[in-house]
């Protein structure tokens, strides 16, 4: 972390004389290379449990040059965790450094784009915004950990067409090793996906599905398959988000379905208000549940969020509340 900081103080220094917008990162000289970051504290409550963590720790670096765009994230995850647990303290430290993005982008034209390298699964609405800061509440829902694969490694590419409406196909290829294995939801060495989305006015709706690889020693079926369909109404005031998805094995379903619907209320530009419902149902670890969320969001600047959270879950023991300080810089 010291040296990290380091390089962020050297490269600020090269563009003392401009004024730093927070979110913005620095950039490097005159070189299309941009550093930036971001980091997240959280913090949750249950009958029996206290955890204090520092979650995300990362450094990014970004630009574009002529039709070439690039992305690379490194991140601590994990960092440090200490949970209290009927009055007993216990703590742990995680210093290794994750790759969880890194991807070239070439762009033929306004219509055609060409990616290669690990890259967030253009998949759903909610899996595109991984850093806690660009979200408006701490948790995730379920149906983003046990449908798909969070990440992919290898090509991906895009479609839009321009009319009345915007048209937009995407392509994920996988079939080779994960790059940081531990950071996706699911170790894989394939995945094929395909995504459709139209977005007119103030909607949008978007169609996944695919095939992954799961080389989990554990897992039950290895061959599975997940089916997504999306929504999203968009306006100033307000935004209303839904996805409900399934995955199979060749034989049978592995998840019968899992399903979020999530409302939101801009107050003004600082303060959000959330409600979310979830439910699920998965059969491989044999777990389901209904949760019902209320959120709070306030932003004094857009880079930085304080958000708190209260879940019930339909297994009361499971009741949580969250509260989390995150910061893009």
């Amino acid at each position: 972390m010291r040296y990290i900081a380091l390089v962020f103080i050297f490269l600020l220094s090269l563009h003392a004389d401009e004024e730093y917008q927070l979110g913005k990162g620095v950039q490097a000289g005159s070189l299309p290379l941009y550093i930036g970051g971001y980091f997240s504290l959280d913090y949750k409550h249950t009958d029996d449990i206290d955890r204090y963590r520092v979650d995300d720790v990362a450094v990014m670096g970004y630009g574009n040059y002529e039709k070439f765009s690039y992305l690379a994230e490194f991140e601590f995850k994990e960092m440090y965790v200490e949970t209290h647990e009927n009055g007993v303290k216990d703590s742990t430290n995680n210093d290794k450094l994750y790759t969880e993005r890194l991807y070239l982008d070439y762009n033929f034209n306004e219509n055609y784009m060409l990616r290669a390298g690990k890259y967030n699964s253009q998949i759903g609405f909610w899996n595109l915004l991984p850093v806690n800061v660009l979200r408006e509440t701490t948790s995730n829902p379920m149906s983003t950990s046990i449908l798909f694969p969070k990440f992919t490694t290898g090509l991906g590419s895009s479609y839009i067409s321009y009319g009345e409406g915007e048209l937009k196909v995407d392509v994920m290829l996988q079939h080779n090793n994960d790059i940081s294995y531990e950071y996706n939801n699911y170790k894989i060495d394939e995945h094929y996906g395909f995504g459709v989305s139209y977005e007119r006015d103030d909607y949008t709706l978007k169609l996944n599905g695919g095939y992954f690889h799961n080389l989990d020693s554990y897992a039950v079926q290895d061959n599975l398959y997940y089916l997504l369909l999306s929504a999203k109404y968009e306006s100033h005031k307000y935004q209303i988000l839904s996805e409900i998805g399934s995955q199979k094995s060749k034989n049978d379903y592995t998840t019968d379905y899992a399903l979020y619907v999530q409302g939101l209320y801009r107050f003004n530009e600082q303060h959000i208000g959330v409600i979310r419902v979830e439910s699920y149902d998965d059969k491989v670890n044999e777990t389901d549940d209904d949760i019902l969320i209320f959120g709070y969001t306030y932003r004094p600047l857009y880079p930085i969020a304080i958000k708190s959270e209260y879940q019930f879950h339909s297994r009361s023991s499971q009741n949580q509340f969250l509260f989390s300080f995150s910061v893009l810089f």
